[in-house]
């Protein structure tokens, strides 16, 4: 139950003024939590499990929508 508490601390971690490198950590990690949380979801299946996994999902595209910047017109 160790990843439950590190995805919970990782969902209050401040995400205010990120170099690029930080943003890159940050997309790592939320990966790694949440490839960890479904291992523990296909066992449990337990739905507050699959809601930590969502909520993680959407910081980690947040963050990466900001990496990546605005595509450029023609």
């Amino acid at each position: 139950m160790d990843i439950i508490n590190k995805a919970l601390a990782f969902e209050k971690q401040k995400l205010n003024a990120l170099t690029t490198s930080d943003r890159v950590l940050i997309v790592r990690e939320a990966k790694t939590l949440i490839l960890g949380l479904n291992e523990i979801y296909k066992e449990k299946k337990d739905e507050k499990i699959m809601d930590m996994m969502k909520r993680l999902t959407e910081i980690k595209r947040k963050v990466e929508k900001r990496l990546k910047g605005r595509p450029l017109t023609a």
